[in-house]
């Protein structure tokens, strides 16, 4: 039975598509952008997240790992990542849920089941299901099988991406996917590089080969004072959308700084800690030149 990781799924998502969704995050992305505000959904791997502020420093996982990879310090329990076999037992033995593991194995079936609990609300709001991360194209077989089965039930779907993949697991699932949420962080090539670790080329040509064929996209900027929000790449980025062979609908996502505390819990420090979210004001402006100099239609989120 097809089976893939996943780290949440969250249920009545307003954010995520049209209606009211289900959103299911899949684990692993190949990118590793600057800003991101899941930090513990980059890995492929489940990974052990670490809430300091809940321990009791009881110990309690120290004896519940079979590896000795934990050990109780001072400042409370410390774990070696080197030994650590990602088993969940001291997870288990939390009393206070200060520790979790991000991302667990979950057949088709099993999603499919928190999905279709929910299916009054899609038929109500004109919502669905919406597949997101990480990046759902890594897991190529296991998003395809959600497809199908969502479209079997008649589910609406939309599938929310980087683009960063070859075309051969785009075409494969294209056909099952509703509407795409697909990102545009920045057209400097070199920028790109910088602040994801990869090239936008292959992205801005799956977006294209898409919109050539037809499918319904909502194009999704982050606006991130500083890095992205200036004239130049915001008014390239009109350009971009405004010439797609099928119209497009800009949504913008104001930077925000709710990955910053996500980060200490995967023991890693924040890229970005010295930009903070943009005004309304500067929200407004973008939203005008995309709206006034290249017609698009543009919401902000």
């Amino acid at each position: 039975m097809t089976s893939g990781t996943v780290f949440d799924i969250r249920r009545f998502s307003i954010h995520d598509g049209p209606g009211i969704r289900t959103t299911v995050f899949l684990k692993g992305c190949p990118l590793r952008c600057a800003w991101c505000h899941n930090p513990e959904s980059q890995s492929p791997e489940p990974e052990l997240i670490m809430r300091s502020s809940r321990c009791l420093r009881c110990g309690a996982c120290v004896e519940a790992c079979p590896e000795a990879a934990v050990r109780l310090e001072t400042d409370g329990p410390i774990t070696d990542p080197a030994r650590c076999e990602r088993c969940g037992l001291c997870v288990d033995a939390c009393f206070s849920g200060a520790r979790e593991l991000a991302g667990r194995e979950l057949t088709v079936a099993q999603v499919m089941a928190a999905i279709e609990r929910d299916r009054p609300f899609y038929d109500e709001s004109g919502g669905g299901a919406t597949f997101s991360g990480g990046e759902p194209l890594l897991q190529p077989e296991f998003l395809l099988a959600l497809l199908s089965s969502c479209q079997a039930q008649e589910i609406h779907t939309a599938l929310d991406t980087c683009g960063y993949a070859p075309w051969v697991v785009l075409d494969r699932i294209r056909d099952y996917v509703d509407l795409f949420l697909f990102d545009v962080k920045t057209l400097d090539d070199n920028q790109h590089r910088a602040l994801t670790g990869v090239a936008n080329g292959v992205i801005l040509e799956n977006l294209w080969a898409l919109s050539e064929r037809g499918h319904a996209i909502v194009l999704r900027v982050p606006v991130i004072p500083g890095v992205n929000d200036g004239g130049d790449n915001i008014r390239r980025t009109g350009a971009l959308a405004a010439g797609l062979p099928t119209p497009v609908k800009v949504e913008l996502l104001p930077y925000h700084r709710i990955g910053v505390e996500k980060y200490s819990r995967v023991a890693r420090q924040y890229p970005l800690p010295q930009v903070h979210p943009p005004s309304q004001e500067r929200i407004a402006e973008v939203s005008r030149i995309l709206k006034e100099e290249f017609g698009l239609h543009v919401e902000a989120r």
